[in-house]
């Protein structure tokens, strides 16, 4: 299942390569979903990650599920800050 904690890769902010590289070895340990995560800014390598893996390195992989949301974050002061969020959900 994509819900378990060791199929997820969470987007930060590294270079692509790096998550590029942690969901190619995901799939390469027998997985076959993995879950690409990410908020805000990162949304974009997110997409750039999966484009990469579908294009570049694993051609079977296919998009299966793609869900987006809105996550309130509290800040230090107490305020409440609403951020954008994506899961995409990569399966062979």
């Amino acid at each position: 299942m994509a819900d378990s904690a060791e199929n997820q890769v969470f987007i930060g902010k590294k270079g692509v390569m790096s998550y590029v590289l942690a969901v190619v070895t995901q799939f390469n340990t027998g997985v076959k979903e993995v879950t690409v995560k990410a908020r805000g800014k990162a949304i974009s390598r997110a997409v750039d990650v999966t484009e990469i893996v579908r294009h570049r390195f694993l051609a079977d992989t296919k998009v299966k599920d793609i869900s987006i949301s809105t996550e309130e974050l509290s800040s230090d002061g107490g305020e409440s800050n609403r951020v954008s969020a994506i899961e995409i959900t990569l399966s062979r």
